[in-house]
């Protein structure tokens, strides 16, 4: 990008910001248990004592995997603006597999709020039903990585944005979720799960930079990925900690 073009559009975005003041994505729902982010990374795996307690949040078209876990479909889906009319490999492959399909709450990124028609329209020709539907804007986005972490974005740039993944796991961190799983979430990986494109992932800096953000400050942040684990520092979800979570959700209610 041009460096002059590019100082302009840092100036005006952080004025927008500031006079705006955008509170992140809300929620349509309380999560009361944990929730899996389920990214689109070619590994993933069930995690550990998953019920209906659990929430699970997809990613654009992550969803295809939960059919193997028994999960009829997720909570919550993230969907990227251009997997609905794209015409790109990646963004035709996401609507294959989410044809027929539907999700409790969509939250489509960076989709013109003016445009909500056309946006209906446009997952209706895929068949891609939900509950409720949000369309959250760059300055959304932006409010979210601020509040949970400190960090502040422009996005002028791929390597300054975080990927949906991480997105997905900032929402529900900022909902107060008693814990977040993260699976098929790698910065190291490249591809995805549901096309063979092996397409290299743009944002891999940036979700390191989050992750471990993230975990210096001790935010209830864990993996069901073992290789995850071992690259990042996620703590590994296993059933010792999902029976310890149920037996505090357990002892609060009844202390109530």
């Amino acid at each position: 990008m041009n460096p002059f073009v590019a100082a302009k559009k840092r100036i005006y975005r952080w004025i927008k910001y500031r006079l705006v003041r955008p509170g992140p994505p809300p929620s349509p729902v309380r999560f009361t248990g944990p929730i899996v982010v389920l990214g689109s990374a070619p590994v993933s795996h069930r995690p550990a004592g998953l019920d209906h307690g659990f929430s699970v949040i997809t990613v654009n078209g992550s969803q295809t995997v939960l059919a193997e876990w028994g999960v009829e479909q997720p909570d919550i889906t993230m969907m990227m603006f251009n997997q609905v009319e794209g015409t790109t490999h990646n963004a035709r492959e996401v609507r294959r597999v989410l044809s027929g399909k539907r999700t409790g709450a969509l939250f489509v990124l960076l989709w013109r709020k003016n445009e909500r028609e056309r946006l209906k329209r446009g997952l209706a020709a895929f068949n891609y039903g939900y509950d409720f539907l949000y369309i959250v804007d760059r300055y959304e986005r932006m409010a979210l990585l601020d509040r949970v972490t400190g960090l502040r974005s422009l996005e002028i740039d791929a390597e300054s944005k975080c990927s949906n993944g991480v997105y997905a796991i900032l929402f529900a961190l900022y909902h107060r979720a008693p814990a977040v799983i993260m699976t098929g979430i790698d910065p190291c990986s490249s591809g995805h799960a549901y096309n063979d494109a092996g397409l290299a992932r743009l944002h891999a800096r940036m979700d390191a930079l989050v992750i471990g953000r993230l975990l210096g400050a001790g935010q209830p942040l864990f993996t069901a990925d073992p290789d995850v684990a071992r690259t990042t520092g996620v703590p590994l979800w296993t059933q010792a900690l999902a029976d310890e979570l149920t037996w505090k959700a357990a002892s609060a209610a009844g202390a109530a």
